[in-house]
């Protein structure tokens, strides 16, 4: 028996060598199985050709019946999933956006089959408006993926030019764009990527008078800066309009990421940190430096924040901290809570 096997692996290499179509290498291996079957049906039973191949056919005949019963088994589950992929790129296309063209939809076909997005999460992606604050670090993978993913319309803010530095760890650049400001090199990298995307570039610093005008043109807001001034406005901002934040960061080997939201009755940036710590108390990333997959995994887990708060998809970190320690391999979730004498947000309604 060992050599039959042996056999139908040499003829499933040899096909898969010269590129032959699966149809063409499976008829091959099943000629190979009638031949056995017909061997052990025909000659004797002390035949030594007989004896080489097993001896009996029902061995074989049970082992082709479960090979069939396998491959229709796949067949048929083929097929519900493309029914289902059908259904919901059906349902996609009546949405009061607007139809998806035939090539988003088969951009988007991995996402449509989750059962947790689907098309209708699909549309909400097309239709959300999103801000990154931020294209450094943090911001080019959350940018990349947002744009992956579909989010109809991506606004990054950033004052920064592209720097030689920003290289080892801000994948959205290239060496090419060294000098150029970074919302534009973003700008055009994820179209690049996804050209059904409407990407706006701000290169500007954020301030107070006009992060307000900014934020009220999205539906929620990623930080990915890498200063706590711009942090503490970026979360008072968004806890005045009732914009839920996705707030990360990082240092060295260890980054964090929440989701702000006090007006669903989440906490506030401010709640956990009520205060920036000292100067120098806490180094930034160029003094005391970072790992250059950090702020990818980071990054794309903001991203994978935003797509499920967008599409309603699982447990978002709403009450929520994660901390992931590269070095040592960890990752860990902790609860947070508001705090009712918040100066930033305790006095702000719910709108669950």
């Amino acid at each position: 028996m060992l050599a039959v096997f042996a056999i139908a692996a040499v003829i499933w290499a040899m096909g898969r060598l010269m590129r032959l179509p699966g149809r063409v290498i499976g008829a091959l291996v099943a000629l190979l199985w009638v031949a056995v079957v017909a061997i052990n049906l025909t000659l004797a039973p002390d035949a030594p050709l007989r004896l080489a191949t097993g001896g009996d056919a029902r061995i074989w005949l049970v082992l082709g019946g479960l090979v069939v019963a396998a491959a229709g088994y796949a067949l048929i589950l083929r097929r519900l999933r493309g029914r289902a992929l059908q259904g919901e790129a059906a349902r996609a296309q009546t949405g009061p956006s607007g139809p998806f063209s035939a090539t988003e939809l088969e951009r988007y076909a991995r996402h449509i089959l989750l059962r947790e997005v689907g098309g209708t999460g699909q549309r909400k992606l097309k239709e959300a408006r999103v801000l990154v604050v931020g294209a450094g670090g943090l911001g080019s993978p959350a940018m990349l993926y947002l744009a992956a993913a579909g989010v109809g319309t991506i606004g990054v803010i950033d004052d920064d030019l592209v720097e030689g530095s920003n290289l080892q760890r801000q994948i959205i650049h290239t060496d090419a764009r060294i000098g150029m400001p970074k919302v534009f090199s973003a700008q055009m990298q994820a179209e690049a990527l996804n050209p059904f995307v409407t990407i706006r570039p701000y290169h500007r610093r954020l301030d107070a008078g006009s992060a307000a005008q900014i934020f009220a043109d999205y539906d929620l807001i990623l930080d990915g800066s890498d200063n706590f001034d711009t942090r503490y406005l970026v979360n008072r901002v968004c806890a005045d309009l009732g914009k839920p934040l996705i707030a990360a960061a990082m240092t060295q080997w260890e980054g964090q990421i929440s989701l702000y939201h006090p007006a669903a009755g989440g906490p506030c940036y401010a709640c956990l940190f009520p205060q920036a710590p000292a100067p120098g108390l806490v180094p930034t990333c160029a003094e005391a430096g970072v790992i250059a997959p950090l702020p990818g995994i980071i990054g794309s887990m903001m991203a994978l924040e935003a797509v499920k708060h967008l599409t309603g998809a699982g447990r978002s970190l709403r009450g929520a901290m994660v901390l992931h320690d590269a070095l040592d391999g960890e990752t860990r979730r902790i609860a947070t809570r508001a705090r009712p004498d918040c100066p930033v947000c305790a006095a702000k309604p719910l709108t669950r």
